[in-house]
């Protein structure tokens, strides 16, 4: 796939990213963002908790003091009557590549899994908004360098905390047993034409498979990503006449992409994003830990999408 990445000029922009360079340059603003400071990961210990047949990977945060104080930062330049933005402009330590003209590339200044990447737009949009073109073109050119999870979580209520569109990678695998904790659920899948319905997920989503291997650039790809997730939009009823009904949950692969509507942004006080449908969840103690294990993680899952039409 790295062909993808080649230059290629069309009406919606340019890729800049110059193949063979990302995954070095990736680990290499690591090291540098880590020793200057700017890169402040949150230490945690990680523990398996079993319900349906997935193995979720639960990391336990043991410091959430940094990420705390940045948070009461933003919060009170909001109330002074300012909207923070990280982004506009973003950190130059954090930087990682030009990804094109209307997306770059940056480090997630709090990550808890190691290489976990921000994909901005540089000009401000709204992280409620549809994705489109481009969005995803940068998306495929960052897949085209090493195998990742793209995950898209589009709003406050499908946890996000920054307004500014971003999407966000990972790399693969997650765990030494899997790619992801919910792949083995995958390969037990009901279709409707090409729409799937994975039979472990007990709550509403739609599955796709992608076929994008045969793709001669990323806006290639990007062409054929973006009909597969408006399939899966309208499929899901979340979107009417260009605008979205309800928050959702994006994940991708090279391979798939799954979207699930979200109900609530949290249960229990435990935050859910997109990753927790990859099966990979947080919690901030060990109390927080209990309760999951008490209620079941594909339960607290559950209990923040839409439940599945009878």
């Amino acid at each position: 796939m790295n062909d993808m990445n080649e230059d290629k000029a069309t009406p919606q922009g340019k890729i800049l990213l110059e193949p063979g360079t990302f995954w070095s340059r990736v680990r290499e603003q690591t090291e540098y963002a880590l020793k200057c400071g700017a890169l402040l990961s949150l230490p945690s210990e990680c523990e398996f908790v079993e319900q349906n047949g997935v193995h979720f990977l639960v990391r336990i945060l043991s410091n959430l003091v940094r990420k705390d104080k940045a948070k009461q930062k933003q919060d009170k330049q909001k109330t002074s009557g300012g909207e923070f933005n990280p982004f506009l402009p973003y950190e130059e330590d954090l930087f990682v590549a030009d990804i094109s003209d209307t997306h770059v590339c940056i480090l997630n200044k709090y990550n808890v899994v190691d290489y976990h990447l921000l994909i901005i737009t540089r000009a401000f949009e709204e992280q409620e908004s549809l994705l489109t073109l481009e969005d995803f073109a940068a998306m495929w050119a960052c897949l085209a360098e090493f195998d990742g999870l793209v995950f898209y979580n589009s709003g406050k209520i499908a946890g996000a905390s920054q307004r500014h569109k971003h999407l966000q990678m990972v790399p693969l695998p997650l765990t030494s047993e899997e790619p992801l904790p919910i792949a083995p659920l995958l390969t037990n899948t009901l279709f409707h034409r090409s729409i799937g319905s994975i039979i472990g997920l007990p709550f509403l989503h739609a599955f796709i498979n992608l076929d994008t291997h045969k793709q001669k650039s990323a806006f290639d790809a990007a062409t054929a990503t973006l009909k597969s997730y408006r399939q899966l939009l309208q499929g899901l009823d979340l979107e009417d006449n260009g605008k979205l009904t309800a928050a959702y949950n994006l994940l991708v692969t090279r391979e798939w992409m799954l979207i699930i509507p979200r109900s609530q942004s949290d249960f229990e006080s435990i935050p859910v994003n997109s990753l927790g449908f990859a099966g990979a969840m947080l919690v901030r103690n060990q109390q927080q830990m209990q309760i999951l294990k008490e209620v079941g993680p594909m339960t607290l899952l559950s209990k923040v999408a839409l439940k599945n039409r009878e």
